[in-house]
């Protein structure tokens, strides 16, 4: 099974937010050069993030985007589900996909089941994992936070 890119970079997206942000709106342009993905595509996937709930948009200096809810109560399967994407390893098998096209097979197929169940079993796996899941992991790894306070001192 593969992901598509809109569903890792999505997902990458929100971490990215979540790890970085301290609190403050994250701006498209810093996710964009921090996790390598063009802007343009970034906008698209936020647009699905946005409708979902998942973050939320500040206007004005300092604007950006910040998650609507705590990172330990977002899942790698929440976001996949925000975007649209399909988990399940064959076309067949995802019966809330209405844009597909149906299998002729589908009630004679004997494998058909196997892959419901593999999707399944997918879907637990990713709902399993919190953003602050990943956000641990990444402070395992090493990896160092790149966050910008736009704070102004200045009297």
């Amino acid at each position: 099974m593969r992901l598509t890119t809109k569903s890792r970079y999505g997902t990458r997206a929100i971490f990215d937010i979540a790890y970085n942000s301290a609190g403050m709106p994250v701006q498209i342009k810093d996710i964009s050069k921090r996790q390598e993905v063009p802007p343009r595509y970034l906008e698209q996937i936020f647009h699905k993030l946005k409708k979902a709930n998942i973050v939320k948009s500040v206007r004005g200096p300092g604007g950006g985007y910040v998650l609507t809810s705590d990172p330990k109560k977002i899942t790698v399967g929440d976001i996949i589900r925000a975007i649209k994407e399909p988990i399940y390893p064959v076309f067949c098998a995802d019966e809330e996909d209405g844009h597909n096209k149906k299998c002729s097979r589908a009630i004679l197929c004997v494998t058909r089941q196997v892959w419901i169940e593999a999707g399944e079993k997918i879907t637990e796996y990713f709902d399993s994992i919190t953003i602050s899941d990943l956000c641990e992991r990444a402070r395992e790894m090493g990896i160092t936070k790149d966050v910008k306070h736009k704070f102004d001192y200045s009297i």
